[in-house]
């Protein structure tokens, strides 16, 4: 028996599974790394400020037209597509062998590949509101709009609601996230690792029978896994569901 059918009779058994999306699922979809220290290195030479000064609460505050410029150029005009991987998961849920997914990618990729129950820890890009009246506005609102987006009603800025740098993830996120971690049989980690910023927080909460990591990169904390299958989630993934 290989990796992919061990995994997959383990889906199959398995009365409740959860699934982590990491970082290097988003890069399989084409996102590139904010921190990349060439990425950095770009937008420090356009805009004067690292990726992590901008995208922040203070200067969405005090210097929203270059937040909303970055937000724009780095954020919402990059034409991300789910990766195959993503499919795949969305697949594991319509055939009732997986219950949750949890992400922190602000594209909300896993919902936008068919997957209906998603917590989106950092919030999405679908998502926007102004926080005087909470009037509701689209991300091509935002992506549109030629300067500072500004509420039609109240003319106050309008808030992306996705995490930003120096942010916490909201509690009652935070406390769902746990719960669906506690209640697995088996929880996946794809295109992460257990001592990332993703998952350090919550897999202490899984008390289920089996850890699977599906990763291409290697990490030192894999050991504590079950099983490990080091390959990329957008080719791994759809091999196991078939």
């Amino acid at each position: 028996m290989n990796d992919y059918e061990l995994i997959r009779n383990i889906l199959d058994k398995s009365r409740y599974t959860v699934a982590m999306c990491g970082t290097d699922m988003m890069k399989e979809s084409g996102m590139p790394s904010l921190r990349a220290p060439e990425i950095a290195y770009q937008v420090e030479q356009e805009f004067g400020y690292s990726p992590e000064e901008i995208f922040s609460s203070i200067f969405y505050v005090n210097r929203p037209e270059t937040f909303f410029k970055y937000y724009r150029e780095w954020m919402l005009k990059p034409h991300l597509e789910p990766s195959a991987g993503f499919y795949a998961l969305a697949e594991l849920e319509r055939r009732g062998k997986l219950q949750c997914s949890i992400a922190n990618n602000v594209h909300n990729l896993p919902g936008r590949a068919g997957c209906q129950k998603v917590l989106n820890l950092h919030g999405t890009i679908y998502d926007n509101e102004c926080p005087r009246c909470g009037r509701k506005y689209s991300m091509e609102y935002i992506r549109d709009a030629k300067r500072v987006p500004l509420c039609e009603d109240c003319m106050a800025v309008i808030r992306p609601k996705v995490l930003l740098f120096g942010e916490q993830v909201d509690n009652r996120m935070m406390t769902a996230a746990a719960e669906e971690i506690a209640k697995a049989d088996v929880l996946l980690l794809l295109g992460t690792s257990i001592g990332s910023g993703l998952c350090e927080r919550y897999v202490k909460y899984f008390e289920g029978e089996t850890l699977i990591i599906i990763n291409a990169a290697e990490h030192f904390t894999d050991a504590k896994a079950d099983i490990v299958l080091r390959e990329e989630v957008k080719t791994a993934l759809p091999k196991i569901v078939l």
